[in-house]
């Protein structure tokens, strides 16, 4: 959540108005990579049935997590491409930093004095493009570094099934950990991708974990000290749920989707 959170706070000093949806969606990723069409499909409609009043008034969806976006810039028409909501969907749907960058005028970033090392998401890579992120850190005054490091090896849930572990390892060991951990205590280890930050988290150095972009913004509005560990849900990591625990959650993973990873912005009327 706080990524959501850090977003809410970006968008709403760069002048726009935020709305998280009310109801859990999701963009249906989880059965898309498993080949589970049918039911990515009820998933999607569903999300689009919550989004079409946003969709139809031209509102923006600021996707947050990128292979939820990618989905609705890419997938989604595949599955649907007669339908005009979702042809809006795609349409309308942009990453936190091409919403800042290209559609919103006037508006500047705070200033960033930091170096940080950049792991761009696969579907990021490959769907939505870095332009726009390279063009935010430029104007915040960060030196970007942008990795040549392709996967970080977690892939969703590759990395956590058995007989992938050593394989997930070495994509991560090929650039990304490396770099991680020849950082210095200073660097800003930056992944807006889920997986991503969990495989830095885990896999790397102690203490170091990788933020969004959204959390390094926000820091820049405050003036605040971009922390190697951010504060917040990372730093208060739980411990590993029991098995009731577990049980109830696997019933409520389809239904967390769209509303931490995603929220809808419209400009302010001046």
């Amino acid at each position: 959540p706080g990524v959501a959170q850090a977003a809410v706070e970006v968008l709403e000093a760069a002048g726009w108005r935020v709305r998280v949806p009310d109801a859990p969606v999701c963009c249906g990723l989880t059965w898309i990579s498993t080949g589970q069409l049918g039911v990515a499909k009820r998933v999607l409609r569903r999300t689009v049935d919550v989004l079409r009043p946003y969709l139809r008034a031209g509102t923006r969806v600021v996707g947050l997590e990128p292979s939820c976006t990618a989905v609705f810039r890419s997938d989604a028409h595949e599955l649907f491409p007669a339908d005009d909501d979702v042809t809006r969907l795609r349409e309308q749907t942009v990453t936190l930093a091409e919403l800042l960058h290209e559609h919103s005028p006037g508006w500047q970033p705070p200033h960033l004095d930091a170096h940080a090392l950049i792991q761009t998401h696969c579907h990021h890579h490959a769907i939505l493009g870095t332009a726009a992120d390279q063009a935010v850190l430029a104007a915040a005054g960060v030196d970007a570094e942008f990795l040549d490091s392709g996967c970080c090896g977690l892939a969703g849930n590759f990395g956590f099934e058995q007989g992938h572990y050593e394989v997930s390892e070495a994509c991560a060991e090929r650039v990304l950990l490396p770099a991680v951990r020849q950082a210095a205590k200073t660097d800003v280890i930056l992944a807006d991708g889920f997986s991503c930050r969990t495989q830095v988290e885990q896999s790397a150095v102690e203490g170091r974990t990788a933020i969004h972009l959204a959390e390094l913004l926000r820091a820049g509005l405050h003036d605040d000290t971009v922390p190697a560990r951010p504060e917040g849900f990372w730093a208060t990591r739980p411990r590993p749920p029991g098995a009731v625990t577990r049980w109830l959650a696997a019933g409520l993973v389809a239904a967390t989707g769209l509303a931490s990873v995603a929220v809808l912005a419209r400009r302010w009327t001046r």
